[in-house]
């Protein structure tokens, strides 16, 4: 029993639209196949039952695991910032992920070009 102390627990309904908006996302990303289970599981460290849950979506993953999530799936990552109203973080991770990427453009090109001349 909990003392009368102010303390509001999260309501069924945002479990369940947490646990949705993860399980969509990691479907979006990995699909429902067996290697994306293999996948969830290489990143994760969770059992097969419990990413299972998380794809079918009746359960969510919670502390460790859902941080080993964010740090492997940009899309997850961008929806719990997005889902937290941090958009601005968003926008940084991304122009970040685009500079790096913008990197190794040009340095293909330049390694090119100097193969070629």
């Amino acid at each position: 029993m909990f003392p009368k102390t102010g303390n509001v627990l999260p309501s069924k309904e945002a479990k369940q639209a947490f646990t949705a908006m993860i399980s969509q996302t990691l479907v979006e990303e990995l699909g429902l196949t067996h290697q994306a289970v293999k996948t969830a599981i290489r990143w994760t460290g969770a059992s097969e039952r419990s990413v299972k849950h998380w794809l079918a979506g009746t359960h969510a993953p919670q502390g460790p695991h859902l941080l080993a999530l964010m740090r492997h799936s940009d899309r997850i990552l961008g929806t719990l910032l997005v889902a937290a109203g941090r958009q601005d973080v968003l926008l940084a991770v991304e122009l970040s992920t685009l500079r790096e990427k913008l990197v190794e453009v040009v340095n293909f090109i330049d390694h090119v070009a100097a193969r070629d001349s």
